[in-house]
C-alpha cells in the first residue's frame, strides 16, 4: 500500500486468520518501508519480488526482493534509444506505472514529462528482445524489436497512464479528457477509443487483463460492465444482467487474478462521485465481483465499502485490489467519515480486507 508522500509500505498477511502483521526488517507492529515509489507491482511468478521505480531516477525499473532487502535494476530506459533522447531532472520523470506480463518477461512504463498527463513515451522492455518505444508526440515507434516507423494514429497526445496487457502484446494508453488508445506491440497499429464517440462505450474506469479490457461505460446504466478484446475493441460483451440504475455511482475495477483465458471474475467497488452517503439501491457503495467467463451473468456482492468520497482527496475513494488468487479484496475507505481528519483537515482513510470465498 502507499503511505504519505508516495511511500510504499508492506505488511505481512495471514489468510487463515485475516490478521495483518509486520514483515522481517520492520519494527514490531509497523510496516516495512520499501525503497520504491507508489505504483509498484508484485511479480506474478515470484512472491518474493516486487517491481517499481525509486528516487531519484524514476526512469529505471527496479526489482526489490523481500527476503534479502536488495534492490536490483531491471532496465535503465535511457539506454533504450528513445528519440529524442531523454535528459534528467525534475521535469523528466516516469509515471511510476510499471506493469509486467504474466510471465514477468516484459515490462512497460510511461515517461518523459514532469507529471502524469504530460508524458510522451511508452517504453516496453523484454528481457530477451530488449526495448521497444512509442513517442506519442511525434508518432514514431522504434526500438530493438518489432516494426519501426510511424504509428497509424498520428495525432499527438500526452499520456496519463500506460498499462501492459498480461500477455505482453498490447499497451493501453490512458489520455486525460480523451479516452484511451491501444498499441499492438507487434505492429505500428495504434487504435483510438475516444470517450464521446457514440456507441463505442469507452468511458469509465478500466482494468486490463490478459488480452482484454473491462470498463464501466455507464451507457445502459451505472452498473454496466463491458468487456472487449484488445485486438478488436469494437467487439463488446456485456457482463452481468442489465441493471438500468442511474444513481451517480462509478466503478473501480481490479483484475490481478486474471488468467490466460481472461475468465477469472473481475472485482471492484462502487461509490457516489458527488459524495452522497445514501445507500438506497442495490450495488450502491459495494464491493463486488462479476463473472467474466461467458458461461453466466453472475455478480457477487460481498460488502458495503462505506467510503465517503471527499474531493479532491483521491484516497477517500474505495480504491481496491483483488489478490492474485482471487480470494481477498483490499480497499481504502473513510468508513463513513468516522476515521476523522488529519491536523491539516485531510480526511483519514484506512485499509480494509474482504474475504471473497
Amino acid at each position: 500500500m502507499d503511505g504519505q508522500g508516495g511511500q510504499v509500505l508492506a505488511f505481512a498477511f495471514d489468510p487463515r486468520t485475516m490478521k495483518v502483521g509486520s514483515l522481517p526488517g520492520a519494527a514490531p507492529g509497523k510496516a516495512l518501508l520499501l525503497p520504491l515509489r507508489e505504483g509498484a507491482t508484485f511479480s506474478f511468478v515470484d512472491s518474493d519480488l516486487i517491481y517499481g521505480t525509486s528516487e531519484p531516477d524514476t526512469l529505471t525499473i527496479m526489482s526489490y526482493r523481500f527476503s534479502t532487502g536488495i534492490s536490483t535494476p531491471v532496465i535503465d530506459t535511457r539506454t533504450c534509444g528513445l528519440q529524442p533522447q531523454l535528459g534528467s531532472g525534475p521535469s523528466v520523470v516516469s509515471d511510476d506505472d510499471v506493469r509486467t506480463s504474466l510471465d514477468d518477461q516484459r515490462f512497460s512504463i510511461s515517461e518523459g514529462g514532469k507529471k502524469s498527463g504530460e508524458h510522451m513515451f511508452v517504453v516496453v522492455y523484454d528481457r530477451k528482445l530488449g526495448c521497444r518505444w512509442y513517442n506519442t508526440q511525434t508518432g514514431q515507434i522504434g526500438g530493438q524489436w518489432g516494426p519501426k516507423g510511424i504509428a497509424t494514429t498520428t495525432s499527438p497526445y500526452l499520456i496519463r497512464h500506460a498499462y501492459l496487457s498480461r500477455n505482453g502484446r498490447y499497451v493501453v494508453i490512458f489520455v486525460n479528457y480523451f479516452g484511451w488508445y491501444v498499441w499492438d506491440l507487434y505492429s505500428l497499429n495504434v487504435t483510438a477509443c475516444p470517450l464521446h464517440r457514440e456507441g463505442n462505450e469507452c468511458a469509465g474506469y478500466k482494468t486490463v487483463g490478459y488480452k482484454t479490457l473491462i470498463n464501466g461505460p455507464a451507457i445502459t446504466g451505472d452498473m454496466q460492465i463491458a468487456k472487449r478484446p484488445l485486438g478488436s475493441i469494437g467487439e463488446i460483451t456485456q457482463l452481468g444482467l442489465p441493471v438500468a440504475f442511474e444513481w451517480g455511482q462509478v466503478q473501480h475495477f481490479s483484475w490481478n487474478n486474471v488468467n490466460i483465458h481472461d475468465s477469472s471474475p473481475v472485482c471492484g467497488s462502487t461509490y457516489d462521485y458527488e459524495g452522497d452517503p445514501s445507500i438506497d439501491e442495490p450495488f450502491a457503495g459495494e464491493i463486488f465481483c462479476a463473472e467474466s467467463d461467458g458461461l453466466g451473468n453472475t455478480i457477487w456482492r460481498f460488502a458495503h465499502n462505506r467510503a465517503l468520497w471527499v474531493g479532491p482527496f483521491f484516497q477517500t475513494q474505495p480504491l481496491g485490489s483483488v489478490s492474485r488468487n482471487g480470494r481477498f479484496y483490499l480497499f481504502t475507505s473513510t468508513w463513513d467519515g468516522l476515521l476523522g481528519k488529519e491536523a491539516n483537515g485531510t480526511p483519514l482513510s484506512d485499509v480494509f480486507i474482504v474475504k471473497l470465498d
